[in-house]
């Protein structure tokens, strides 16, 4: 009983002390967790699995990557698939989401300390309410992933795929956790050609990665208020629309995997690549590893751009980076604010952008040159790609992650880790006692 006490204690302390820690403790608790029930002979097909594996199959789905060292389909039997969907599905709406949910609706409250760990979390502007946002949140993702099941299945249906029931709950929880896993050992390749498949899955991936905060924007303020929508909302919109469709338009016009094939089949497949690249959803519809230099080039920058904030994609963020470009202008005009869009950025705003690069750039080197150290096996393109997925949550991979040896396979499940919980957030999680979370924002605020 003392013990128990005791650990009770430790837990409230570090909440208090430090929200950013909490965060990384309990999704290493919930992969954890989520390895062990892997390795039992209850839920695999192939026994025994490597537990290293296990464990990289579990944080790849808490973090919502997708990388994997075996397959999914061969060596885990449906149970098995079914906890890592459900770790998929922690992972993207954030492991303490559901909870606070439960919470709510018996008490109609959150404690403090919860509220602020979902602030961190989502990284939730000053002007939204944290027990509005998870509701909504919640309600959003099942509708949203009810429907795309519901698409899929018809689509997976009419290409005579076998348990198409399963593969299409499997496949929209994935796509809208932009998880990038698949029950088929070459993601969707099969599915090139797929109208209703490649649009479905683009959607699914699309409304989890431009984050919940446009969810909220959109119903509180245009729809209820009559308001015009968030300065966050209006960029990410944007930022995500006109970066998708540069990487389509380079990818259809220079990549030359895809040129032979028909105007149809070119458009969506640049497109779905372009988008799966920079929502870091991680599906791909054809090979990666015969794709051109340029190509790889193009796919990692989308990568290292990544999705939004406070929704279920990685990667910088889209309001990160274009923060920084109105750092560069701004600049450039000699101005002494920082604006985009006509708005002035919260100056607090832009020191997190430039702090958030720092670190993701010193987490994205550090990984790589940590491979690169360690194994003469793959080029140097090889090993960047692996590590901007892994870092970015996105998933896609050259083709090495099945023959990483333990090594390679502890520093790209570490960088997976520090790729979910956040590059500057770990770092505040692992060498800061007590984290600033006090400090406000102006009214018009970014979420970085």
């Amino acid at each position: 009983m003392r013990i128990i006490k005791m650990l009770i204690n430790s837990v409230r302390e570090l909440k208090k002390s430090n929200p950013y820690r909490m965060i990384a403790i309990g999704y290493f608790s919930y992969a954890l967790i989520g390895s062990i029930l892997l390795a039992l002979p209850f839920f695999e097909k192939v026994h025994p699995t490597a537990y290293l594996d296990d464990i990289f199959v579990a944080i790849s789905a808490v973090s919502t990557t997708g990388l994997v060292t075996i397959s999914i389909s061969d060596n885990y039997n449906f149970w098995g698939q079914l906890v890592i969907l459900i770790l998929i599905q922690l992972g993207g709406i954030g492991y303490m989401t559901m909870g606070s949910f439960i919470i709510l609706s018996t008490l109609n409250r959150i404690d403090l300390s919860r509220e602020q760990i979902q602030r961190q979390v989502f990284n939730l502007p000053e002007h939204i309410s944290t027990t509005k946002f998870i509701r909504l949140l919640i309600y959003y993702t099942f509708v949203v992933e009810l429907l795309g099941a519901l698409f899929l299945y018809i689509f997976f249906t009419a290409a005579n795929i076998p348990h198409a029931l399963w593969s299409a709950i499997f496949h929209s929880v994935s796509a809208f956790c932009t998880a990038g896993f698949s029950i088929y050992n070459n993601s969707l390749e099969p599915f090139y050609g797929n109208i209703g498949i490649n649009l479905t899955i683009s959607v699914l991936c699309i409304l989890g990665s431009i984050g919940f905060i446009i969810v909220y924007d959109i119903w509180n303020n245009s729809i209820k208020s009559k308001r015009p929508i968030s300065l966050t909302s209006k960029i990410i919109l944007w930022s995500t629309f006109l970066l998708i469709i540069f990487g389509t338009v380079i990818l259809f016009f220079f990549e030359p995997g895809i040129a032979g094939r028909a105007l149809l089949d070119r458009t969506l497949t640049a497109f779905f690549q372009s988008m799966t690249s920079l929502t870091t959803a991680g599906f791909n519809t054809i090979p990666i590893s015969p794709l051109s230099t340029f190509s790889f080039f193009l796919i990692t920058l989308l990568m290292v751009i990544g999705a939004s904030p406070s929704g279920t994609g990685g990667g910088l963020k889209t309001t990160t980076f274009t923060a920084l470009i109105g750092v560069m202008i701004s600049s450039m005009k000699g101005q002494h604010d920082i604006k985009f869009l006509n708005r002035t950025i919260p100056r607090q705003r832009v020191w997190l952008a430039v702090s958030s690069l720092c670190f993701y750039l010193s987490s994205l080197l550090l990984s790589t040159f940590l491979l690169l150290l360690h194994s003469g096996r793959f080029n140097f393109q090889q090993v960047l790609f692996e590590v901007a997925s892994a870092l970015g949550t996105v998933g896609l991979t050259t083709g090495i992650t099945p023959e990483l040896d333990s090594i390679e396979k502890i520093i790209i499940t570490a960088t997976m880790f520090i790729g979910r919980i956040g590059p500057m957030s770990f770092g505040i999680a692992l060498f800061l006692r007590h984290a600033n979370t006090d400090f406000k924002f102006a009214e018009e605020d970014l979420a970085t």
